[in-house]
């Protein structure tokens, strides 16, 4: 193949992959809409009152109650709404406690003396090793179980890998020539942080933060699974999947509902950090 071939070969499969790219984030956004849609109008209006127990136990779906009701004669799909506004809820708060301690953490690392910046890379690593899961059980447990301490616990855990990306990609940037003029010229740390540093890693650190958002969600339901998350009568996937392990065979569609809605969600969140990616990174976007 000549390389005038090749040149015309590449350029025929850069549309292919920027349409790929364009369905993942399209999809990832889709999935997010509909989950995002539901925790919405839950706000403003559910079927039922969440402990409203005047349906039958264990019925399958109908036009009255459209995926049928749990144990105790709750609507699901009411159930379902507000588990949607619980898992957006603590993907959020804990991206954003992780996002503010993350941040400020990594820079004060990058921007520390030798010494300094050793010893808290040394303390990330330790809290890095353990799971966000665990680390998270351990705060709630030591705290009370509610939905807000679910959400700084998660936040917590998240922060310290949130703190190395930081440090790692300012180091990046301040080894840059145009910092190096720029403090030359006069421009303050804080100028340089504002003006360089953020601007800079933010593409990355978004990425990161959405890849998180799926983490927390995860993590809230299994917190919840396990008794540690939000308390009845919130009604988290997580507990709302650990009250139909019981009756699975006998009314399966109160663990499908939750855990499809479980699985949508962060498959959306993923799709769009990997459209995110595919935006932040120059040689994507060329195809390469």
């Amino acid at each position: 193949m000549s390389a005038v071939d090749a040149r015309t070969a590449l350029a025929d499969r850069r549309p292919v992959r920027r349409r790929a790219r364009s369905a993942t984030l399209t999809v990832g956004l889709v999935l997010v809409g509909v989950i995002a849609v539901l925790a919405a109008v839950s706000l403003v209006w559910l079927p039922f009152a969440p402990t409203d127990t005047s349906g039958g136990r264990l019925e399958g779906p109908t036009g009255t109650h459209w995926l049928g009701t749990d144990k105790l004669g709750r609507d699901l799909m009411t159930q379902l709404m507000i588990g949607a506004r619980i898992a957006l809820a603590t993907g959020a708060g804990a991206v954003a406690v992780g996002a503010v301690i993350g941040i400020a953490v990594g820079l004060a690392a990058a921007f520390a003396s030798a010494w300094l910046d050793d010893t808290i890379s040394a303390a990330l690593d330790v809290v890095i090793a353990f799971p966000v899961l665990l680390l998270a059980m351990l705060i709630v447990a030591a705290q009370g179980a509610s939905l807000g301490t679910a959400i700084i616990a998660i936040g917590l855990a998240m922060s310290a890998i949130v703190a190395r990306l930081t440090r790692i990609l300012t180091k990046r940037v301040l080894s840059e020539q145009y910092v190096v003029a720029a403090r030359t010229a006069g421009t303050s740390w804080a100028g340089v942080i504002g003006q360089h540093v953020l601007p800079n890693i933010w593409p990355t650190l978004s990425v990161n933060l959405a890849l998180q958002f799926g983490i927390a969600v995860l993590a809230e339901a299994s917190l919840s699974y396990l008794g540690l998350g939000a308390p009845p009568p919130n009604a988290s996937w997580g507990r709302l999947l650990q009250e139909a392990q019981a009756t699975v065979t006998t009314a399966p569609v109160g663990a499908i509902a939750p855990g499809v809605a479980v699985v949508m969600l962060v498959v959306g969140v993923n799709f769009i950090a990997d459209g995110l990616r595919d935006l932040g990174d120059p040689t994507r976007r060329r195809g390469a």
